[in-house]
């Protein structure tokens, strides 16, 4: 539990990563309350995501839970926050990996970002932003790229895991009234 002081709570998914981890601070040195939340997969050493962690160790407003997204049961019972917004930054990562396996890919960016936003159904969450990828762009000759670009040729079942993650977005924010925000990430 937090203490005293009430701050907006916020939800980082993915949030011992390096761009979750400089949230966690913004958001800190912004008063709000974090609860942060990480599987520790191994795409990225554990070691590295602990260090980017260790600071906030011992703060008071920031509950770590390591969980898995695509465990509903788990997330229900870890997750016992107020949250106003979730930022969902957890994915399986790479492009060349999700050629090799694409079902694990599937399941975890897309599965998860559906268990999430049920999750914000269910908890009555208004607020998601969802870290997506400029990899949805794939092979486009429309240069500059356009957010609003209606053709998106992905070449890799990561990108398509992207897409299908805006697009379950989209698809809450019709029918629950979540405001959703992609982020179209590139090389970070």
């Amino acid at each position: 539990m937090f203490m005293e002081e009430k701050r907006a709570e916020i939800l980082v998914t993915g949030g011992a990563g390096f761009i979750g981890s400089h949230l966690v601070e913004k958001l800190i040195e912004n008063n709000y309350a974090v609860t942060v939340i990480d599987n520790f997969d191994p795409f990225y050493a554990k070691e590295i995501k602990l260090k980017n962690i260790v600071e906030f160790i011992g703060n008071q407003y920031v509950k770590f839970v390591e969980a898995d997204m695509l465990d509903e049961k788990d997330l229900d019972s870890k997750l016992t926050g107020q949250y106003e917004v979730i930022v969902h930054l957890a994915a399986k990562a790479g492009v060349r990996p999700s050629i090799d396996n694409p079902i694990v890919y599937q399941d975890v960016n897309v599965k998860g970002t559906q268990n999430l936003l049920e999750f914000a159904k269910r908890k009555n969450i208004k607020q998601f932003v969802f870290a997506s990828s400029s990899s949805v762009y794939g092979i486009n000759k429309n240069f500059p790229w356009k957010e609003n670009d209606a053709v998106l040729n992905p070449i890799s079942p990561y990108a398509s895991t992207k897409i299908s993650g805006e697009l379950l977005g989209h698809v809450y924010s019709h029918l629950f009234g979540i405001r959703f925000i992609a982020l179209r990430f590139f090389t970070v």
